[in-house]
């Protein structure tokens, strides 16, 4: 969150880190949650569908890169993000539900280091297994989401893919006579 607030304040994003960033959450919300899922704190069927959602979201984001690329394809055109092609913007709900699952995954960390005494005084395990619904509702709503919002993905046109090409251009050219 901390990264994407300075791209944006400091207008430092890029093609790349639009792409590296959420790969970057996406692994470590994989790793955390198989490992949990794997020792028995999370469980399996939460690990499903939050796994089963980001292969799903990974296997539209290639296709979608597919098909927006402008000819010719080839496999080094494909993997070079300078070449824009499609636009993924999140949708509200997936920004609330990668919150909630940090805060699940946090909280599955913290539960087990836990006094025994708070764990029942405030019943923590119940509240902890009401979570786990309310983060499983919120990933099948967030992958639902990207299919039924018209503004999710949007593949460019070849005038859009050249504007951009030029603006790049141009402010590379701006960037270079200002050194």
């Amino acid at each position: 969150m901390v990264d994407g607030y300075l791209a944006r304040r400091y207008n430092a994003q890029t093609v790349v880190g639009t792409v590296i960033d959420p790969m970057a959450d996406k692994a470590l919300m994989t790793i955390t949650v198989v490992a949990l899922a794997m020792n028995g704190t999370l469980p399996l069927w939460l690990a499903v569908i939050i796994l089963g959602r980001d292969v799903a979201l990974a296997i539209s984001a290639i296709y979608f890169r597919w098909i927006s690329l402008p000819p010719p394809k080839t496999m080094a055109r494909y993997w070079d993000f300078s070449l824009p092609s499609a636009e993924v913007h999140p949708t509200e709900i997936s920004k609330i539900n990668t919150f909630l699952q940090l805060l699940l995954v946090g909280n599955a960390m913290l539960l087990p280091v836990l006094p025994d005494a708070w764990l029942h005084a405030w019943n923590l395990p119940g509240i902890f297994e009401g979570w786990t619904y309310l983060v499983a509702g919120t990933t099948v709503w967030s992958g639902l989401s990207y299919v039924s919002n018209k503004d999710a993905v949007k593949i460019l046109s070849t005038k859009e893919i050249q504007a951009r090409l030029e603006k790049k251009d141009a402010d590379k050219n701006e960037a270079d006579s200002s050194k």
